[in-house]
């Protein structure tokens, strides 16, 4: 063989390698244009919402699997979702659903009135354990279905966010030949089926094709990986093993992220509300004036910059500044070392008083929880930190086992809790009751306002648990990944919004 043979040999396969090599790099490139990794930073316990209360569980199978009557937006408006319309009546306590006709269950199984009568009854009955929205369900006097694409809730007291309340992911359908399996294979209505979960790692959804709009969805696949470390999160996001992360926690290093054109940041608002929650049932922490001490003990503002960079809103009951009718308390309880001293010598307390902090995973917990220690040390009380994973916070920090906790409570108009006496928290005020029963008896918009503020003073003036900061939501992503909520009314990651640019 000639040289000059030889040469054009090595350059045609130099050529056809170059061109294997392209062809699969482009095949990369269209396989990421059709998937998305996100980052998430807890591990659900499992998939069921109607049945547990991590809010973990909404950010994958909410909107994504498992649908409910209506849906709340990015924006906090609510929309029809399995429902086409409803109504109600004057009185405010008859609901009447019209349902979406020809929709099935990614198990075959129609959807149909009788498949929402079946997810309501299991949410009130008897033994349920979906408690973080079981007043809602409970105040459900009867469900009619006077055929297969009506629905008829009749409540026991007038709600005006009824339509908003189911559309949390408590009240998603489930199908009444699947749900006892929901928390570990669910099925439901949405745009994506279940695929895997690496316990530990991740969960993946794929693509549904019987889903009723296809053509709407622009991303195949969707992989939600737990990183729970912030430090480890900004390492994925920079190495690009995740895509984005909805609810950034590394907020330390967020001003990097800012000046990388190579991400978008996002911040918008939520409706959570972080607290130090106390156990009202043990001793001395039953004593009012102990609570308000602890709540005069805790500076919010150092908190938040110090723990949020600043990205937060002090608050001083359990409610957001997005509330509608939010009253701004943080000066019932100004942060004054000394009056929380005198308070503790007045409720007869011998200082030091030692107490225990249980703090589950999130920085926010675990960086606040340094924050709070030292500011409780300067008024007498010594705590001793307890580090938990979030399975041990649900089973016994959530259980009542606990002196004092830190967390986020990212459930909107969520209050109702304080009318349940077996919530972790103990609280037990029948005047607090009477407030909620007057308010969601209320027709008249000046009465349920007066009520409204109420509540919210009530739960400050009781000192039920010291109410700390509303945070901002921070988004990261890859440049061009389009859709991600800003903000978070509900913590939910709605994927069939989201694609690539």
């Amino acid at each position: 063989m000639s040289l000059q043979r030889r040469t054009v040999n090595t350059l045609l396969a130099a050529l056809l390698a170059l061109a294997g090599t392209a062809a699969t790099l482009d095949a990369h490139a269209q396989a990421r244009k059709d998937s998305v990794v996100l980052g998430m930073v807890l591990e659900p316990p499992g998939l069921d919402p109607t049945t547990a209360p991590a809010a973990a569980i909404g950010e994958i199978v909410h909107y994504n699997i498992l649908e409910g009557l209506t849906k709340i937006n990015v924006d906090g408006s609510v929309t029809p979702l399995l429902a086409e319309s409803w109504s109600v009546t004057p009185d405010g306590k008859t609901y009447t659903f019209k349902l979406r006709k020809g929709i099935k269950f990614q198990d075959g199984e129609p959807f149909d009135a009788a498949a929402v009568k079946f997810s309501f009854e299991r949410a009130k009955a008897e033994g349920s354990t979906n408690k973080a929205k079981k007043a809602v369900f409970d105040n459900i006097s009867s469900i009619a279905t006077p055929d297969a694409h009506t629905v008829i809730l009749v409540l026991n007291n007038a709600d005006g966010t009824m339509p908003f309340r189911l559309g949390e992911n408590t009240a998603v359908i489930l199908s009444p030949k699947s749900a006892a399996t929901t928390a570990t294979k669910p099925v439901g209505t949405g745009p994506y089926t279940f695929d895997s979960w690496q316990k530990g790692q991740a969960v993946t959804l794929v693509k549904w094709p019987g889903y009723r709009n296809p053509g709407a969805i622009k991303v195949g696949k969707v992989t939600f990986r737990f990183i729970n470390d912030p430090a480890a999160q900004v390492a994925a996001l920079l190495a690009g093993d995740i895509d984005g992360m909805p609810r950034f926690a590394a907020l330390q290093s967020l001003k990097q992220f800012q000046a990388d054109k190579r991400f978008t940041v996002e911040i918008g608002d939520t409706a959570g509300k972080g607290i130090m929650t106390i156990n009202n049932k043990r001793k001395p922490l039953d004593d009012v004036r102990v609570r308000r001490a602890l709540a005069h003990a805790v500076d919010r503002k150092a908190f938040i910059d110090g723990v949020l960079e600043g990205l937060g809103k002090p608050i001083g009951s359990h409610f957001a500044p997005t509330d509608a009718g939010y009253v701004d308390l943080t000066k019932v309880y100004p942060y004054d070392p000394e009056k929380a001293k005198a308070l503790l010598k007045e409720a007869g307390v011998q200082t030091p008083l030692s107490l225990t902090l249980t703090l589950p995973p999130p920085q926010y917990a675990r960086k606040g929880g340094e924050v709070l220690a030292a500011q409780l040390a300067k008024v007498g009380v010594n705590v001793k930190i307890e580090n938990v994973e979030w399975a041990q916070w649900l089973s016994g920090t959530f259980k009542g086992n606990f002196d004092l906790t830190v967390i986020n409570h990212v459930e909107p108009l969520d209050y109702m809790q304080y009318t349940n006496t077996d919530y972790y928290w103990g609280y037990d005020s029948k005047a607090f009751r009477d407030l909620a029963a007057r308010h969601a008896a209320a027709t008249g918009v000046k009465e349920r306002s007066e009520a409204w503020a109420a509540l919210q003073k009530k739960l400050a003036e009781d000192a039920v648990n010291v109410y700390i900061f509303n945070p901002a939501q921070v988004a990261v992503a890859k440049k061009g990944l389009k859709g991600l909520w800003a903000s978070s009314p509900i913590f939910a990651n709605d994927i069939a919004a989201v694609s690539w640019n």
